[in-house]
């Protein structure tokens, strides 16, 4: 297949990456690395060692790369604004676009340029940090979980999850997007917001810290109401799972403490402001998240000052 990762940071590298080794002729779109992708290739990095993956481009924009097959956007949500000029010359008659990102609200951003069936989204359930320019590390596989912006599973699902299996990557789809979204925010909206609101943590001193994590559980078990009362139920055992998998990833820095510490744009609507939204809308009680949303605002107001 012809793909195209815009967004080739940590989870978009590792992705192009897995799937330029699998055959595919990968092109990766990004601000910043890309001279150095074009040149030597991304470094892989996991507990079996380093590798170095040649893709067949590295570009800081879609121009000259054509109509693809799969198109992955790996982006951060942040930038979901600019993104549907930049990705129209990708799309084709038979395209499928992908999404890779966290949070609620990013399969709406290109309802405009696909139609509903040919648009995934992917959650990625992993640790990978972006560590230098185009060195890619990755310290938990985990799984992604794919499921359609619209309705049940399709025929575009089952193309990508097929995808990334043959690629190596533990990859199932699901019936319903909004269960799979819950589910990941379930770790998300605690680690992620804790991490920026309480000044600066890893995951190992949030849990280490008997308030914080008495928080972190709370908002858990907010997350489960708001997925109740959203129609997609989720177990105690998924909650007692996202702490079992967090004490195993040691000192991990969230994603968003990594562009909160080094002045990025952090994706606060996607990650709080867009659940609690619609938490709230469908009758849940989320006085944990709106307290945390607050916090993690003012942190970047006074970043801002």
């Amino acid at each position: 297949m012809k793909i195209c990762v815009v967004g080739a940071g940590a989870v978009g590298g590792w992705y192009a990456g897995l799937l330029a080794e699998a055959g595919h002729e990968v092109h990766c779109v990004t601000r910043s690395d890309y001279a150095t992708i074009q040149q030597r290739g991304l470094v892989l990095r996991d507990t079996t060692g380093e590798r170095t993956v040649k893709v067949a481009s590295a570009r800081p924009d879609t121009a000259a790369i054509g109509e693809c097959d799969l198109i992955i956007i790996a982006a951060k949500a942040t930038a979901n604004s600019t993104l549907p000029p930049l990705i129209k010359p990708l799309v084709g008659p038979n395209s499928i676009l992908l999404t890779l990102q966290n949070g609620m609200g990013n399969v709406e951003t290109f309802a405009s340029l696909l139609p509903d069936n040919r648009i995934v989204a992917g959650l990625c359930f992993v640790c990978i940090n972006r560590t230098a320019a185009g060195v890619i590390s990755n310290t938990m596989h985990g799984y992604v979980r794919m499921a359609a912006a619209e309705g049940g599973i399709n025929p575009a699902v089952n193309l990508c999850v097929n995808v990334f299996r043959e690629a190596g990557v533990e990859c199932e789809a699901e019936p319903s997007l909004s269960a799979v979204l819950w589910k990941k925010l379930c770790w998300n909206i605690p680690f992620n917001g804790l991490a920026v609101a309480a000044g600066g943590l890893t995951t190992d001193q949030i849990l280490a810290n008997s308030e914080l994590r008495q928080r972190a559980l709370n908002l858990m078990n907010e997350v489960r109401e708001a997925a109740e009362r959203c129609g997609v139920p989720f177990s105690e055992k998924h909650i007692a799972k996202q702490f079992a998998v967090t004490e195993g990833m040691g000192a991990y820095r969230p994603s968003s403490l990594i562009d909160y510490q080094a002045g990025r744009e952090v994706e606060v609507e996607a990650l709080w402001g867009i659940p609690l939204r619609r938490g709230l809308h469908a009758g849940a009680t989320m006085p944990e998240l709106q307290k945390l949303k607050a916090e993690i605002s003012a942190k970047l107001a006074q970043r801002c000052s």
